[in-house]
């Protein structure tokens, strides 16, 4: 072998390994968070799950990626530990369908119509394709599957370079001799989980064995050991996912690796058994991409048939590997960190499904944050000391929920995503800020009120009517603002800004109603001071509808002229601005 011969392996490897990389990433990209959903949703029934683990797998060409994704729903609660089981052995069996692909590269014949089914014959017309779509393209969809196709023709041409590139290594008497030294189970074994654990991707590991299985010095007597290791090898990746997550996320890691280490066992023992009694012929012949893809095969169903009925011990040797605690058995998580699991990093592998976890968390805010505000205007007039404390609580959360959702916006924004998305990621930091400043103000008007309370002050009963009126039409904004940015309701979320407009003309009505009150000695000062700060609070609310309605009209526009509707004063806007002064009209004054 020569040095450039070992050039064009060390450039086949690449080629190959990168290939794999773009070929992953574009499939990812093109079924979007779709297949963690379908994951989440479809993995009650065990036979399922693993037709659905062994389905995801194919289409990311995984099983490492997969498995990762089980990881981050278990932790998150997502799906249960039991359900994962099945979905983990499905994605040992979807892995296997790259080694059939690669096995293509191995077709020799005359005929046309064979020698075009070999990839590196059709892989030009693919790769000028996806170059295309690439470079032509405007959608992040076709630009996708651009990537989709110069991945396969990369990792073809890739394969193609290894195999042509080791051809030589059939000539030295040292390369034969290590792979009979690979005969021994125990070494095969080694090596197979060795070189697995460095790429962390079995399919990669297989495929390189396949690229040497073309000098014809590999027997299937070294073959076998070297595919059961590369199994085991692959767990690395899960186990080194899965440190940081829950005790939940630490037991689905292991169940992979129990998996593969006791199917390992169990048909080393059982193969090695029968071949001591039959003497397999084949064992001592060279083996083919072919026979390594049938192998690799045979070994996962086999292992995923046996094992499926035991999956309750699988779950077994992992809680009992990570026990519970009785700290964990008795304390019932919070809602709001059961809602933030759901911001894990493991996520962040799959872009468009983090964002999807995002935008839930920020419903879950949403929520809370219309909860706050509710008490606190329920508190007016009756702050007890629970009602005060749970309002300070929920704004404590509010906090907690906002510096979360960033912090994880901020790592995501660093992904490749469509520009589509990114933008989206811009939209969501504006609104939970301002669900923040909401929680903020709510606490506000909770601390007006206590003070009221602590003071012995009240509102006159005229007052009392004005505000509950007002207070009606601050509830109405808060629904309706929550509601279309749930839904992300571009055209719903302009008939906040009338409303809000509304509101700041009842604001500054009832200044100037509690102004007069003031001079005729109808309210006292201290409390002249108290109502001018709920009135202000509840107009910055308010205001606050009105940023997070733009913010989303601004989601469904090519550009930055959604300011433009805030100004525009056309004939829809005037019927509802006329619509909701008719609905939130203040009582006459005494």
């Amino acid at each position: 072998m020569t040095f450039f011969d070992f050039l064009s392996l060390i450039g086949g490897l690449a080629l190959f390994l990168y290939g794999m990389e773009v070929l992953g990433e574009g499939l990812s990209k093109v079924a979007g968070g779709k297949l963690e959903k379908i994951l989440e949703k479809l993995t009650s029934n065990p036979i399922k799950a693993v037709l659905l683990g062994a389905g995801v797998t194919a289409i990311v060409q995984s099983s490492s990626a997969t498995t990762v994704m089980v990881i981050g729903l278990v932790n998150s609660n997502m799906i249960k530990l039991q359900q994962a089981v099945g979905v983990i052995m499905g994605a040992n069996i979807g892995t296997t369908i790259t080694s059939w692909i690669l096995s293509l590269t191995g077709i020799k014949s005359d005929n046309f119509f064979i020698t075009m089914l070999k990839p590196t014959s059709f892989s030009p017309i693919i790769a000028l394709i996806g170059v295309c779509l690439v470079m032509f393209s405007s959608k992040e969809r076709k630009k996708s599957i651009g990537s989709i196709l110069i991945g396969f023709a990369i990792l073809m041409y890739g394969m193609d370079a290894m195999s042509s590139s080791v051809e030589p290594l059939s000539e030295i008497p040292e390369f034969k001799n290590l792979f009979i030294m690979f005969q021994n189970p125990i070494l095969g074994m080694i090596v197979g989980v060795v070189l697995t654990s460095i790429i962390q991707s079995s399919s990669a590991s297989v495929g390189i064995l396949q690229a040497l299985c073309m000098t014809g010095l590999v027997p299937y007597a070294s073959a076998v050991p070297i595919i059961m290791g590369q199994n085991i090898g692959t767990c690395v990746t899960a186990l080194l996912s899965s440190i940081g997550t829950g005790k939940n996320g630490r037991r689905a890691a292991l169940i992979h690796l129990y998996f593969n280490l006791i199917g390992t066992i169990l048909f080393m023992v059982a193969f090695y058994s029968i071949n001591s009694i039959v003497h397999f012929s084949f064992m001592q012949e060279s083996a083919t991409a072919v026979g390594i893809a049938v192998i690799h095969s045979t070994f996962n169903l086999t292992a995923t048939i046996i094992l499926l009925p035991f999956s309750n011990i699988l779950l077994k040797l992992a809680t009992t590997t990570i026990p519970e605690t009785e700290d964990e058995e008795n304390i019932e998580a919070g809602k709001l960190q059961e809602s933030l699991r759901l911001l894990d990093d493991l996520f962040l592998e799959t872009p468009i499904f983090a964002l999807d976890q995002c935008k839930i968390v920020v419903n879950s805010m949403s929520e809370l944050t219309k909860k706050c505000l509710f008490k606190a205007i329920d508190s007016i007039g009756d702050c007890t000391e629970s009602k005060y404390e749970k309002v300070k609580q929920l704004e404590k959360d509010s906090d907690t929920y906002d510096d979360a959702i960033s912090a994880y916006l901020i790592k995501l924004s660093t992904k490749d995503l469509p520009d589509e998305d990114r933008k989206y990621i811009n939209t969501l930091f504006h609104i939970i800020g301002n669900f923040e400043r909401i929680s903020d103000h709510a606490y506000n008007i909770v601390q007006s009120a206590k003070s009221m309370q602590d003071k012995g002050l009240y509102l006159s009963d005229i007052a009392k009517q004005e505000l509950d009126v007002y207070t009606k039409a601050i509830r109405d904004i808060i629904e309706k603002t929550f509601l279309y940015c749930k839904n992300t309701d571009y055209e719903k979320s302009r008939e906040i800004e009338p409303l809000e407009e509304v509101i700041d003309v009842l604001s500054e009505e009832l200044k100037n109603r509690h102004i007069q009150r003031l001079i005729d000695n109808k309210c006292s000062v201290e409390v002249g001071f108290v109502w001018s700060d709920l009135i202000t609070d509840f107009e910055r609310i308010a205001d606050h509808c009105s940023n997070i309605a733009i913010t989303i009209v601004e989601v469904g526009e090519n550009d930055l002229l959604a300011h433009t509707f805030k100004k525009e004063k056309d004939e829809k806007f005037m019927s509802r601005f006329n619509a909701y002064k008719q609905e939130y009209i203040l009582p006459e004054e005494a």
